[in-house]
């Protein structure tokens, strides 16, 4: 397992060349950059933009996981729905362009008034659709384990039963809620199919059972990135060499 950050706190602030150095000087092998951040990498790069951003990955030995959307499909609203699979579309080319391997979409809870059946199914529906685009681009669609009920791992299991296309993905989350009794097995096995490139993980001094989640992981031959979204600090680097030699421990 490779570890790596996402830019949601940590490099929130770092145009890139400092975000590749940083991650490079520190030992974090690759990074999802989370859209709106100083990194600057959105969807309205012309082309030229684009090369010059897979050519400093590429001129580094830092790897671009990916990108981390808002993009979501739980609105009520028909044309905010259109205008987020619109958008997650934008994001599948950026990614190739710029050399990533796939884009973090979300669920984002449950709107009221609305049968929750009913919301699952057009999130369902709607990653298949970004899916099916996603593979003509060689990108993953990346389903973060989010949102107020949608969280719940067995919610997360129906949306992927009805999304059914192999370049939908889940990004586990490790939210607190995913452990019963001190373990996640039971809520790891009803995804662990769907688990793709990507996990996200926090401070690692929680009590969250990360030994276990590493476990799990390597028992189902996982090979991607384990990223932190860990709090922010005013001593970044750091914070991620310890990250780092703790994250190498909780593996023994």
């Amino acid at each position: 397992m490779k570890l790596g950050m996402v830019t949601y706190l940590w490099g929130a602030k770092w145009d890139l060349p400092t975000l590749i150095k940083n991650c490079a000087d520190t030992g974090f092998a690759g990074v999802e950059l989370r859209s709106t951040h100083a990194h600057g990498v959105e969807v309205t790069l012309n082309k030229a933009q684009r090369a010059e951003v897979k050519q400093r990955f590429a001129d580094s030995p830092v790897e671009l996981v990916g990108l981390g959307s808002a993009c979501e499909y739980h609105s009520a609203d028909h044309g905010v729905l259109l205008r987020n699979i619109k958008l997650t579309k934008e994001f599948v080319k950026l990614s190739h362009d710029v050399g990533g391997s796939g884009v973090k979409v979300r669920p984002n809870g449950f709107e009221k008034g609305i049968e929750q059946a009913a919301t699952i199914k057009q999130i369902g529906e709607s990653l298949n659709e970004c899916a099916k685009f996603a593979a003509d681009w060689g990108q993953e669609l990346r389903l973060e384990v989010h949102g107020r009920g949608t969280h719940d791992l067995a919610v997360i299991q129906q949306i992927m039963e009805i999304a059914n296309h192999p370049n939908a993905t889940v990004c586990w989350n490790s939210n607190p809620t995913e452990a019963a009794n001190g373990s996640i097995r039971e809520n790891f096995d009803r995804v662990k199919k769907w688990i793709g490139h990507v996990v996200h993980i926090h401070d690692l001094f929680d009590p969250y059972p990360y030994r276990e989640l590493f476990s799990l992981l390597r028992a189902q031959k996982f090979g991607g990135y384990c990223l932190s979204e860990s709090p922010s600090t005013t001593d970044t680097l750091r914070v991620m060499r310890y990250y780092r030699a703790l994250f190498n421990e909780l593996q023994k």
